[in-house]
């Protein structure tokens, strides 16, 4: 039997709210994920049916950051039980046409399908706002921890002149930066493999990078 876990709620000294996401968001997400990711593929973002969806399936892990009544930060997880010697998937697959069916209610990892901030609000650390209230679910749920495909987000730019693979080996070898890759890992998220096709972003020349927090660490 699924555990339900009294609801989250963090705000900042700015009155910024960390929360679990409620039906009357799921117009606003949508919104927010048209802004957040203005290059993916249609069929790839989630709409506010697939939003309300998720609170059906696996509500106490869906977390939004508003500032009054605006939802300006989101997060969308589902468990997982993962298999890391077979990681090539795509998010495609993954998210079940937005639906979040592949959700597994006894998954041992939280798997997270997204999280974005509004460009209006970068640069306040509040993504790791929501990876900390996905880490408190994660723990209060007695799983391993996080999992992610984070998106080679400044690989797109530089597809014509060097491989994914050149980009990555770089990347995990402290050689180069990258805007997603590089705060996820100084979160404390650590990368496992690159993914060629994962989604269809021309940000990222459509990479990801599956990476992983174990739950003993803090975010």
């Amino acid at each position: 039997m699924q555990t339900i876990i009294k609801n989250y709620s963090v705000t900042t000294n700015s009155g910024l709210v960390t929360q679990n996401t409620r039906p009357e968001h799921a117009a606003q997400l949508e919104t927010l994920q048209r802004i957040v990711f203005p290059t993916l593929a249609g069929d790839e973002l989630f709409l506010e049916d697939h939003y309300l969806k998720h609170l059906e399936i696996f509500p106490e892990g869906q977390f939004v950051i508003t500032d009054k009544d605006k939802v300006i930060g989101m997060t969308s997880t589902m468990r997982s039980t993962f298999d890391f010697a077979n990681h090539q998937h795509t998010f495609k697959e993954t998210i079940a046409g937005g639906w979040m069916t592949n959700h597994e209610p006894g998954g041992d990892w939280l798997y997270g399908l997204d999280i974005g901030i509004h460009p209006d609000y970068r640069g306040l650390g509040l993504a790791r706002l929501l990876y900390r209230a996905r880490h408190t679910i994660a723990r209060q749920l007695g799983l391993k921890g996080q999992i992610t495909v984070g998106m080679m987000s400044g690989y797109g730019k530089l597809s014509k002149t060097m491989s994914g693979q050149q980009y990555y080996n770089e990347l995990i070898a402290g050689k180069r930066t990258d805007p997603t890759i590089t705060p996820q890992m100084k979160i404390g998220f650590e990368p496992i493999a690159l993914i060629q096709g994962y989604l269809n972003d021309p940000v990222c020349g459509n990479y990801g990078v599956l990476i992983k927090i174990d739950i003993a660490k803090e975010v």
